[in-house]
């Protein structure tokens, strides 16, 4: 579909969290492009209708972008916001990621129900995460917590806290200062007890490739910094054939035209946790990713990716 109308049809999932998303790039289009309107169109993925089985159980990848993206390839939607977190490894063929904007705080928070941090916690504490990253990364730090199912969208997890028997949840940062609920955190998770997801506080806008009226607008929305950093997470996460189902971890950070990338794969419960870092030229951002990988690889990692195929698909 050639899209010469002037108007920009933006699709997003429904939550809270995903509107602010979709209505942010929305707005900066409209402020970048005043000869362009834009409108949200609201679509639901599986991800979002399976809401009593964890994630890791639902299978395959894509699980809160593929009806998105199907909407996309079928000339639906002009625009496909996504969080990047949520992006599988692989883009179909005929897509492509158009912009990715300035990157939000990656790191995750917890929120307990009584104000104490991680350390505090009483043993044998209950935390809500349906994050099998989190839960490997919190079980590592202290093996007496309890990893207790998590699903739903920030709102629902926050009255879950205060509704159900649990000691506190982990979030992601981005998502609570997003919708303004920065009050309700307790301790900002440190690197090295919780490395985030690949591109968590990012957002990925996608669009069709070669598409010659969508790909300048959304060009313009594209933060270079945040787009290198990204790119070499994504690299590290394609060389592990990971999804956002699996625990595997990387963050990287840009020291002027160098990028350090700091990567992880932990088995289910924390006993066993694989990490690196490397760095090196900016401009070779992929290539570091890929590097890194093969670094955990060769540390021991592909049995523990092996293993977890068949525990999360048994």
């Amino acid at each position: 579909m050639r899209n010469d109308s002037g108007k920009l049809v933006i699709g997003t999932r429904g939550s809270k969290l995903a509107l602010w998303q979709a209505e942010h790039v929305k707005a900066t289009i409209q402020e970048k492009f005043s000869e362009w309107t834009a409108e949200i169109f609201i679509i639901k993925t599986k991800g979002d209708k399976i809401q009593d089985v964890p994630l890791a159980k639902v299978g395959g990848k894509g699980l809160f972008v593929k009806e998105i993206e199907e909407a996309l390839l079928d000339g639906r939607i002009d625009i496909a916001v996504h969080s990047m977190k949520d992006m599988p490894a692989e883009i179909p063929d005929g897509l492509c990621i158009g912009a990715v904007p300035a990157r939000e705080m990656p790191s995750d928070v917890l929120i307990s129900k009584d104000g104490s941090e991680f350390s505090q916690l009483k043993k044998g504490a209950k935390i809500g995460t349906s994050s099998l990253r989190r839960g490997a990364q919190l079980k590592h730090a202290r093996a007496d917590i309890e990893i207790v199912p998590l699903r739903g969208n920030l709102d629902t997890r926050l009255r879950k806290l205060e509704q159900e028997d649990l000691d506190a949840i982990v979030l992601a940062a981005a998502g609570v200062k997003r919708l303004g609920l920065e009050r309700r955190i307790t301790q900002y998770l440190d690197d090295s007890v919780m490395l985030p997801a690949v591109g968590q506080g990012a957002l990925c806008i996608e669009i069709r490739e070669d598409d010659p009226v969508v790909g300048p607008v959304i060009e313009a929305l594209d933060d270079k910094s945040t787009h290198t950093v990204v790119v070499g997470e994504r690299a590290f996460l394609h060389r592990l054939e990971g999804g956002c189902q699996v625990p595997i971890a990387a963050h990287g950070r840009l020291d002027g035209e160098s990028l350090e990338l700091t990567g992880l794969v932990a088995d289910l419960d924390g006993s066993t946790i694989i990490k690196d870092t490397i760095s090196g030229p900016a401009e070779n951002a992929k290539e570091l990713g890929t590097r890194l990988a093969e670094r955990i690889l060769e540390k021991g990692a592909g049995p523990i990716l092996e293993t977890l195929k068949q525990e999360i698909l048994t």
